[in-house]
């Protein structure tokens, strides 16, 4: 059982920088952690090492201009914020989208999370010692990076998206590689199950560790699968459905105990459901244009605010913009997940033991730049 810490004495503690190299942080995050011995008293994030001002910029850059921002956030699930910003500006400006875009936008986003989830689970269990599930997984994830560079020529930071539809139609070859990548996968579970989810190493290190309660991911902010592993059944594409994800069956998979064994099996099975919807998107694809006419080149949209949330591979995410009436954003902001998901660790860290931090830390799955936009 974890030690208990009613009155620790000041010269028996010290601190320990967790980071920014430590290849466990997966990007220049700094924790700072007083010890006690091997258990941890205290943590402090410390973020802001790769603050690139991406809120600014996109107020002072045309709407267009800014959609290749969009995809250097979260950098891992960068079409689903390229995605999400044509979404909050067609909204804003009142632009109408053709529904053969619609889809064709859902299934290169469902193909860019399942992507975002494949790289986390492999770099989850090699921080814990696993160096073959790591293999595996980015063996499918090259099916997958391939899939979309076919149709948007690019392997991670996507602009494809455009303010009325995408900038580029899919063909018969996209359909064949999506199908076919999703049978591939599919075949991948038991593989996945045995190397990993029924892995003895693996449960001892994850189940009952850095449980997150429901009323702390309230509290901290906490969504995505972090809060769906609490039992807390919340997803934006279900909740306030977008663009044509209310034509789809699929389910929210959660959890029970909000441990990191509960936040493994929801990403897990949030990839299962990907592939349904990429599945039922491909079968309901309607003809048609990619694009629709007459939008202009420089957007300006009336005056007027818009609050815009989705799905990203990390949780809610939203864009809020403000429009003056010009071809420039007047406000430009972004809601993203990963801050509250890290600053959640001050209170789950505390009376954990240290090795148990990086367990912990690898099962939030956090994307540092995202938080130093």
């Amino acid at each position: 059982m974890p030690k208990k810490f009613l009155d620790p004495v000041v010269d028996q503690i010290y601190t320990l920088n967790l980071g920014p190299q430590h290849p466990s942080t997966h990007g220049v995050l700094r924790v700072l952690l007083d010890l006690d011995g091997e258990f941890i008293v205290r943590a402090d994030p410390v973020i802001g090492y790769g603050h690139r001002g991406h809120e600014k910029m996109g107020e002072n850059r045309l709407y267009k201009q800014f959609l290749p921002n969009t995809s250097r956030m979260d950098y891992l699930s960068g079409l689903l914020y390229n995605h999400g910003f044509v979404l909050a500006v067609e909204k804003l400006a009142g632009i109408e989208v053709p529904p053969r875009a619609q889809y064709i936008r859902v299934i290169c986003s469902e193909l860019n999370r399942i992507s975002s989830h494949l790289l986390w689970f492999g770099t989850y269990v090699m921080d814990l010692g696993g160096f073959t599930p790591f293999l595996y997984a980015f063996d499918d994830r090259e099916q997958v990076l391939d899939t979309l560079d076919h149709v948007t020529g690019s392997r991670l930071t996507y602009s494809y998206c455009r303010f009325g539809g995408v900038i580029q139609d899919i063909d018969s070859e996209f359909i064949g590689m999506a199908r076919a990548f999703v049978s591939r996968l599919r075949s991948r579970w038991k593989d996945y199950h045995n190397l990993v989810t029924r892995n003895i190493i693996f449960i001892k290190r994850t189940k009952g560790v850095g449980v997150i309660t429901p009323e702390l991911a309230r509290q901290y902010g906490v969504t995505g699968p972090n809060l769906r592993a609490c039992g807390i059944p919340f997803d934006v594409r279900k909740m306030e459905p977008y663009e044509v994800y209310d034509r789809f069956d699929f389910e929210i998979p959660v959890g029970s105990s909000g441990d990191a064994y509960d936040r493994y099996m929801v990403r897990i099975e949030e990839m299962e459901q990907s592939c349904r919807i990429i599945e039922q998107a491909l079968d309901q694809l309607p003809k048609g244009p990619f694009l629709a006419e007459k939008v202009p080149h420089r957007i300006k949209p009336p005056k007027g605010e818009v609050y815009f949330a989705f799905e990203s591979a990390r949780g809610l995410t939203a864009y809020y913009l403000v429009s003056d009436g010009s071809q420039y954003p007047y406000r430009c902001h972004i809601r993203v997940p990963s801050l509250g998901n890290l600053h959640v660790i001050e209170d789950v860290f505390r009376n954990t033991l240290v090795a148990d931090a990086i367990s912990i830390l690898g099962s939030i799955d956090l994307v540092i730049p995202e938080i130093d936009r």
